[in-house]
This record gives structure tokens, sequence and C-alpha cells, in this order.
């Protein structure tokens, strides 16, 4: 029957059912679908009857079945919902629900399917796509989009009937509503669906309504470019085909294309904005920047700074001070960042960072208070810190800081600053604020277990450690790089913190073998934590001598 009856050869798939020796729900169900695909309501509607007649109990697929039917009037939709209700069926899912508002779109009853809309419990894909093509079709484009950009916020996505259903409302010149158009163009941008949304674009382009409107066809063109902008040149493509059109690329224009470009586009796309006057634009020149830094070509990003004859915008700034921190040129980024007059929260941790770097801690500290006293600072600001203060071992700067966090707002005081402040203060040798900070933590993930694991080890606590241990894998939380029991490999953290134990309490012959056993070449603090381990060994030995 099933093979039969999707290709309308219902004689042939009723002839199999009657010849059915013992039927069941599921073969009464195929061939009332396919009665109801074919518009035989009689024949469908008898067969629903003796179903029942015959003690079969109907489910929603048989609801749904009978919904279907294009010759199905209101009234008798109405009946197979209260049964459907009436027998549970219609809570259970989507299935009956979505088909009745089917029937109610055909019927035109926009106030009867809104209602069935909200009474559904469960709604699924295709039970907001009825909807959707519903409100379109009613003329209610508004409502329409509405319902598809909730659809889009629900991370539910989209399908073809989905934008089907949407730009169903668009027809005709009272219909074209371009704003909704244009949010309909997004939304397909952002989930990554250009061919649909070059689709759109070609119907907007197509309609009386477009082409005396330069304003909203750079709008499209732009969103059109969004969508594209992960798929490599195709982004770059459509700008030169919107260049010779009627509307001129903006400078959004120009960014969407080149932050999607390889090296050779940036080239042309550099060229193509000095011609046309855009070099000179903030937004234009700081995604040159970054895409040249993007594509490996710090000469072309570095270059802006010696030709241009005015100060560079803040992102561009910053693009170059990162260039300038990572090949070791910390007196440069300085001195770049001097000529900023507002300077935003990046600039501020990028130059903190590159005076840590440098080893000026006294101005990282001073720039740290003059950024406290202007604006509440970030959790990049805080490690920088916080960095510092490990390096410094000052344990007072280290309690200053935690307490203005405190002062200022502990919430925002995230994960990765709290894993920050347990290691420092664990190497400052407060393993007691340590301890504090890891037990006031609400939210914590594997290197928040790691570095509690670590200072209690570097503090001798080697029994605690690994009760931390354990007590981190009853939680759920799997360490990262264990071999034995996870399988992965442990990486030179690890060895030093078994050496370091293992030398510390005088197990020297098993610290030399781990060293010696270990999978890569042993470094300077293998070295030093062993011969730290043998001095105090030997310092105890002669004690004992002594008392002897």
């Amino acid at each position: 029957m099933s093979k039969y009856s999707p290709f309308g050869d219902i004689r042939i798939a009723h002839q199999v059912f009657d010849n059915m020796p013992k039927r069941n729900v599921a073969s009464y169900n195929t061939m009332i679908s396919a009665h109801s695909r074919n518009g035989s309501l009689l024949e469908a509607w008898e067969l629903f009857s003796a179903m029942r007649g015959c003690g079969y109990v109907p489910n929603q697929f048989t609801f749904g079945g009978l919904l279907g039917c294009e010759s199905l009037d209101i009234i008798q939709g109405f009946q197979l919902q209260a049964l459907a209700e009436k027998s549970g069926l219609f809570y259970v899912d989507a299935v009956t629900g979505t088909a009745l508002l089917g029937l109610l779109g055909r019927q035109g009853c926009l106030d009867e399917a809104m209602q069935v809309f909200d009474e559904i419990p469960k709604r699924n894909l295709v039970t907001l796509n009825c909807m959707i093509s519903f409100l379109g079709q009613c003329g209610c484009v508004e409502e329409s989009v509405i319902m598809f950009r909730k659809l889009i916020r629900s991370g539910m996505g989209p399908s073809e009937s989905t934008f089907v259903g949407v730009l169903s409302g668009f027809v005709g010149e009272l219909g074209l509503i371009l704003g909704e158009q244009y949010t309909v163009i997004s939304a397909m941008a952002k989930i990554e669906r250009a061919d649909k949304a070059m689709v759109v674009f070609r119907k907007m382009c197509a309609s009386d309504v477009l082409p005396n409107d330069t304003t909203n066809n750079v709008v499209s063109w732009n969103n059109l470019m969004l969508g594209y902008s992960s798929k490599g040149s195709y982004a770059i493509l459509l700008l030169r085909q919107m260049i010779p059109s009627s509307c001129d690329p903006t400078e959004f224009s120009f960014s969407i294309a080149v932050k999607s470009s390889g090296l050779l586009e940036i080239l042309q796309l550099h060229s193509l904005s000095v011609k046309i006057g855009y070099i000179d634009n903030d937004y234009v020149s700081s995604s040159l920047i970054s895409s040249y830094a993007k594509a490996r070509s710090v000469d072309d990003a570095l270059r802006f700074v010696t030709t241009s004859d005015m100060p560079l915008p803040v992102v561009a700034s910053n693009v170059i001070a990162n260039i300038y921190n990572r090949n070791g040129q910390f007196d440069k980024t300085q001195e770049l960042f001097s000529d900023l007059e507002n300077p935003d929260t990046v600039s501020w941790n990028i130059l903190i960072a590159a005076c840590s770097r440098n080893g000026d801690y006294e101005e990282v500290f001073e720039l740290g208070h003059m950024r406290i006293a202007r604006a509440s600072p970030d959790k990049y600001m805080y490690v920088s810190l916080f960095s510092v203060c490990t390096k410094l071992c000052n344990l007072g700067l280290r309690s200053s800081l935690h307490g203005l966090i405190v002062k200022t707002d502990f919430k925002r005081c995230d994960t990765f600053v709290c894993n920050i402040m347990i290691d420092m203060y664990g190497k400052c040798g407060s393993l007691a604020s340590s301890i504090k900070m890891f037990n006031e933590m609400t939210t914590r993930n594997v290197i928040t277990w790691t570095a509690i694991v670590s200072v209690l080890g570097l503090h001798g606590y080697a029994y605690n450690a690994l009760e931390k241990l354990k007590e981190m894998y009853m939680t759920g939380i799997k360490p990262d790089k264990m071999k034995g029991k996870y399988g992965i490999e442990p990486d030179m953290d690890h060895y030093l913190i078994a050496v370091d134990l293992l030398a510390r309490y005088g197990y020297l012959t098993e610290a030399e073998q781990l060293i010696t056993a270990m999978p890569f070449p042993p470094n300077v603090l293998n070295r030093r934590i062993f011969l730290e381990g043998c001095k105090k060994k030997r310092s105890i030995d002669d004690d004992l001598a002594l008392a002897s």
C-alpha cells in the first residue's frame, strides 16, 4: 500500500488493503492518507468510521491524514479536533494541531487559526511554517515576519518552506514591504543561506519599487554580500556587480568585501578604495589593516602607520599594536598609543600587556590606576595586572586588586579571572586565599580544578590534591592531558608537579627516574626542582648526623 498510494494508484492500494488477512492502525492510516491526498473525502471518512468500528483506536497520524484532505470543511475539522482532544491526542505532539492549521488556512479562518496555534502545546518547524505562510497569504506581512524572527531566535533552523512561507506575503505592490524583505535577507545571511537570499534579492530588483530607491538598494546589496562573506571571493564579485549599478557602495560594502577576501583581492580593494575616496574612512582603513594582518601581510598593514598623514582610528591602532606586541616591539606600541586621544578598552588592555611583557611593571600599575579612574576595567585588564603581581610575588598588590574587584562588582569577575587569582595566590604562598577563592566560585571548569590541584601540590598537600582530583571526577569534569584512566598523554606541567612532590618528600631516586622517563628532554625547571629536593634532603641528613 505504501508503494502504490503515493503515486495515486489508489485502486491497487485498496485491493492490497482488502486482501490483507489482518489489518492494523498503520494500514488504515495509509489508506486514509491516500484518499485524503486524492481528495476522496467520503472514502477516507468511511475508512475512519470502519477503523473505529473494528475497535482500532485512531492516533495522531490518523487525524493528521483526515485533516489534510482538501474537501474537508470547517465543521468536520472541528469535529475531528474535539475527538482528538477527547482522546488526548491533540496534546501529544504537533501533528494533529498542524494539520488543523492547514485546514483553517485553506478556509481563510485567520482568527480560528490563531486560537488553535496558541493551543498547540508542542510546536515544531512544520507548525511554524504553516502559520508563517498563512499570515503572509492573509496580508498580515508584519505578523508573518515577527513569527519568522522568533523562529530564527529560537535556534530552530528554517527550512525551504519557511522562506517560501514568509515570502508569500511579499506579492504585489501593496504587499512589498521593503523593510521586512531586508529582515528576511539579513536572517538568511546570518544562517548562511546566501543562495536563498539571492532569490529574494532578485525578486526585489525585479519589482517596480526598488530601482528608484538607491538607499534601500545599498542595504540589499550589503545584506547579500554579508550572506556570501563566508564563501570566499563571492562577496567581492558582488561588489564588482554593485559598482556599475545605480547605487554606489558604502564604507560598509567595502568592509564586508575586504574581510572575506584573500591577499590579492585585498590589494585590489585597497586600490579601489583609494580611487573612490574611501581610504581615509576609519571603517575602511581599519578593515584593510585587520585583513592585511589576518592574511599575514604585516608589511602592508604597518605601511598605514608611515603613509597616513592623519592619526589612525582606534580600531586600526589596536590592530597595529597587536602586530607590534607579537613582534616584541613594545616600545612602538607605547609610542603608537601616545597619539590616541580617546583610547578604548581594547587599547588600554593592549598597552598594559605590552608594558608587562617589556618588564615595565611600575608603568603597568600606573596605567591600571589611570584606567580604573576613568571606567570599570574588564577581565583582560585584571588578568594582566594579576600576572604582574605574580611575577613580582607581591601579595599586598594582589590583595588590593582583589579588594577592588569585590568593591566594584564581584559578578564581573568571571571564571577566567578567578582561575588566575587561584594560581596567583598559590604561587605567592597564600594557600588559604587560593582555597577561599575556589570555594567562593559558583562556576568552575577544568582549568579551575587544575589550578587548585596544582596549588595544593605546590604547597606539599599531595593527599588533598588527589582528593580534589577525585572530587573533580565526581562532578563530571574530566581532567585534561592524563593518560592512565583517561587515555590522554601527560604534558610537561604534570611531570613538573610529580617531580616536585617526589623531591619535596625525599623520594629523589623516584624523581630522577621520572625525569629520565619523560617523553621530552628535561628543562631548567625540572633540574632546579630536583636540585632543591637534593639540597633539602642533604640538610635533613646533616641534621640527623649531628643529632646522632
